[in-house]
């Protein structure tokens, strides 16, 4: 049974994707997605890496892959949850605790993240849009999230 208060819906230029939440795996991460959500932090965001068989990453503001909102970094909640296609997992520098406002997609298994990233949701309709997302480090004309919303 779908609880829609943990149900992120992405309007993406390719498409919609629904995303369950997640907080029995990662509390504070899905309630720092659903702020930024409610803030309009996503709107307009850009899918600044997008690599064929690996993952769709966004959710920086310079649309570079270097910052964040302005809220303070969040301490790690990693999880035995396996970074498998449709995963939605944080994104975070060399420090386990940097995670903030950037997250990731997987586009294919990638087990060799399992137990190092906060994983916090799974989409659960859309992955053809997810998949639709030009590629590139940076792609020459990134996708984006239109829209976010719960529920």
């Amino acid at each position: 049974m779908t609880n829609e208060m943990n149900t992120l819906v992405l309007s993406l230029d390719t498409g919609d994707v629904t995303i369950q939440l997640r907080p029995d795996l990662a509390p504070n991460h899905v309630a720092r997605i659903k702020e930024l959500v409610s803030e309009g932090f996503y709107d307009g965001i850009i899918f600044h890496r997008v690599i064929d068989g690996f993952m769709a990453q966004c959710g920086c503001p310079k649309g570079q892959g270097t910052g964040g909102s302005s809220k303070p970094d969040l301490a790690q909640e990693f999880n035995s949850e396996p970074h498998v296609r449709g995963v939605c997992s944080m994104a975070r520098t060399n420090n386990p605790n940097s995670a903030n406002s950037q997250f990731f997609i997987c586009l294919d298994d990638a087990s060799f993240l399992d137990r190092q990233y906060t994983v916090w949701g799974v989409v659960t309709d859309g992955m053809d849009a997810v998949d639709a997302l030009p590629k590139g480090e940076p792609p020459r004309s990134p996708g984006k999230i239109v829209s976010a919303k719960i529920g």
